[in-house]
């Protein structure tokens, strides 16, 4: 669906842009592929590591600014809405620089996109936006119900709008598994845990990008796709990758949950259970109803049961050391 087309990735030259961008290539021909950012250093090394493939263009630009938004999203077939602010205690820090990215810089895309005639757009998302209890959650799940409702707006248009939510991304930046290996490798005699008990979805950055290519595919628009992934505790982590390491427990931080949540228990009226993912369906739909328990590839989904949670340490499939070493292996 992506050859001959273009598409262009907001937050582009972040981890997921980046193996977006390579594995589009790989498997596609497009006609283009945007990348837009605002980092000068991040775009130039991004080239140079794509030895400045003709079909990438480059757009330095932020979210927050409409006009060069539309400028870029000029003759865009699909969008990928990656930018945001991340780190959850510098948002807590920086409430409303969070607040102007990450819902402001959303509306803007969402905006942009219905101007423009884009076809389809999904937004990333993340595991905090659900049952959010710091502000980079709070905002992520304002984000999420923006690009759910503009589906509402789209009238006649062809635009469609979804949302893909899942959880840590093992190997990514700022991730818990670059930071224990730098640890490791610094030569420190222990690996900080904030909590024994604590637990976390893990997803590699391929299939983050397998479950988004597959999502264009699924899409009617107005989903919340989720991916089924397996759990694992931080403190069997940190014994994987340094068992001969100590470990110290240092609280959890501000902001910080001791499990994660992707499928919330107050939407399980909402939502529905496929082979390999979650489908949360929109609250209120004002066009003509969609029937989400059929996708556009024709699987099939089932409600399930009332009061189900989707949540890190209830999960059935948890990832045992050489499961986990073999994906910390494979980044």
């Amino acid at each position: 669906m992506f050859d001959g087309k273009n598409i262009l990735i907001t937050g582009g030259t972040g981890s997921f842009g980046k193996k977006f961008t390579k594995m589009l290539l790989e498997r596609f021909n497009p006609n283009k592929v945007i990348i837009y950012s605002r980092d000068e250093l991040k775009q130039y090394d991004m080239a140079f590591e794509f030895k400045n493939n003709p079909l990438l263009r480059f757009f330095i630009g932020d979210v927050r600014d409409e006009k060069r938004l539309k400028k870029a999203f000029e003759n865009v077939d699909f969008v990928i809405h990656a930018a945001a602010l991340k780190h959850v205690p510098i948002a807590e820090y920086n409430p409303m620089e969070c607040i102007k990215t990450n819902i402001i810089g959303a509306q803007n895309v969402i905006d942009v996109s219905l101007d423009c005639h884009v076809k389809k757009v999904i937004a990333l998302s993340t595991d905090k936006a659900a049952n959010p209890i710091n502000l980079y959650g709070a905002t992520k799940l304002a984000s999420d119900k923006l690009f759910i409702a503009a589906n509402n707006i789209a009238g006649r248009k062809e635009t469609r709008f979804s949302v893909v939510r899942y959880g840590n991304v093992v190997g990514s930046r700022g991730s818990v598994v670059p930071l224990f290996k730098k640890l490791i490798s610094d030569g420190e005699p222990f690996l900080p845990i904030t909590d024994i008990h604590m637990t976390r979805f893990w997803i590699t950055l391929t299939q983050g990008v397998e479950f988004v290519l597959k999502s264009f595919e699924r899409m009617q628009g107005g989903e919340i796709f989720v991916p089924k992934l397996p759990s694992m505790k931080i403190v069997d982590l940190a014994k994987a990758l340094a068992p001969n390491l100590d470990i110290k427990v240092i609280g959890i931080r501000a902001g910080e949950k001791l499990h994660e949540v992707m499928c919330p228990k107050d939407d399980s009226h909402l939502t529905l259970e496929f082979h390999d993912h979650f489908v949360i369906q929109p609250t209120i739909q004002f066009n003509m109803p969609v029937d989400f328990s059929t996708n556009k590839l024709g699987e099939i989904g089932k409600s399930v049961e009332i009061g189900f949670e989707y949540s890190s340490d209830k999960n059935e499939d948890w990832l045992s050391e050489v499961e986990l070493l073999k994906m910390v292996e494979n980044i």
